[in-house]
């Protein structure tokens, strides 16, 4: 007998949004983001599932490119945030890593080695997000230095958008005018589209995209579902039911009595809490759903367990699965009723919640 809280992958869910990622940029190149544990769902089988389908990965640094390199040895990898020390740039030639250079600092390093084999690089240009990249007065200069460097393959420009989301801000229409001014005065490919610029922006497909988020089975794009873009469903968290309450009107559920009963009320144990990655404030009114039916959580989030009003479903019994995210409730939902994002979900579920498989 287990607990039975369980977060069920589905590795043909994400070949299928990497392939849709595919058929929106059919002439560029797709590097499917991986970061961070492939946002959660597990490195090793998401880059088995879309390996057949995508041109290659984008991690977050080099650790993260050798974790998949030993997964996987024969793909390809970027690693976006650059290289940290000189010891590390020689790693990444050593790899045959593609790298995105964001400094005149990263620069500096780079122009006094003699690396063991040819580094394919991206000059990262800072078009607006002011996070990372080189403003774009810089750019001239790094890229006559690289131009020189007889170990570099300069392979084009990268920025990345700040407000792509969301329909028609002003700052991603000044950051696309910048990005691809830039790459045409110098004549260079450049990269600037993750999955909703992917979506929303065709025009600017360029050389590379980046998808990320649609591949794990979220929008992109604010005023759109995910089921409206044709992006499946990649996982899904349960837990079961493990007891019932019943809450007399006008008494309250759970710590600091944040919840009290506005009628006579069955609620709901459920075996999940923030100890298993779930938002310790979520409110009262996120939405859950058993047996395909909605329902809100009532009370607060305790580290192994939630309750759940389940009042208007007489039927529900012990054992009955509660889903959090998934195919009733999206965690764009969710992530809403939290003040967060759907990324910010899935990348924080802990070890706790089984994985289960379902490849079909």
């Amino acid at each position: 007998m287990t607990r039975g809280t369980q977060l069920e992958i589905r590795p043909q869910a994400l070949r299928h949004n990497a392939a849709l990622a595919r058929k929106l940029a059919p002439d560029s190149s797709v590097y499917a983001m991986v970061k961070a544990n492939a946002y959660g769902h597990g490195l090793a089988l998401a880059v088995s599932a879309m390996a057949p389908v995508v041109d290659g990965f984008g991690v977050a640094f080099v650790e993260e490119a050798q974790e998949l390199l030993a997964i996987k040895p024969d793909v390809r990898v970027m690693v976006l945030e650059g290289c940290f020390d000189e010891e590390e740039w020689l790693l990444a030639s050593e790899l045959g890593l593609t790298v995105v250079l964001r400094s005149t600092a990263q620069l500096a390093q780079l122009n006094v080695l003699k690396l063991p084999r040819s580094l394919a690089l991206w000059v990262k240009v800072d078009t607006g997000m002011h996070r990372l990249g080189m403003p774009v007065g810089e750019v001239d200069a790094a890229i006559s230095a690289l131009k020189h460097n007889p170990y570099i393959e300069l392979k084009g420009l990268m920025s990345h958008l700040a407000c792509a989301d969301e329909p028609q801000h002003p700052l991603t229409a000044r950051q696309l005018a910048l990005i691809s001014a830039a790459a045409q005065s110098f004549g260079l490919p450049y990269s600037v589209a993750n999955s909703a610029a992917l979506i929303r922006y065709p025009e600017h497909h360029n050389t590379l995209v980046r998808p990320g988020i649609m591949l794990y089975g979220a929008s992109p794009l604010a005023e759109q579902s995910a089921a409206a873009l044709g992006i499946a469903v990649t996982q899904q968290l349960t837990a079961p039911i493990i007891a019932f309450t019943q809450v007399p009107k006008g008494e309250s559920v759970g710590y600091g009595a944040s919840w009290v009963a506005e009628r006579d009320t069955r609620v709901a144990v459920v075996a999940l809490g923030y100890g298993d990655g779930y938002p310790r404030h979520a409110p009262s009114h996120t939405p859950v759903a058993i047996n395909g039916q909605r329902t809100t959580l009532a009370g607060r989030v305790s580290m192994d367990m939630l309750t759940v009003d389940v009042t208007d479903m007489p039927h529900v019994m012990i054992g009955d699965r509660v889903e959090f995210w998934g195919d009733t409730v999206s965690a764009t939902e969710v992530a809403e009723a939290c003040g967060t994002i759907s990324y910010e979900l899935f990348c924080q579920v802990t070890s706790r919640p089984r994985r289960v498989i379902r490849d079909k």
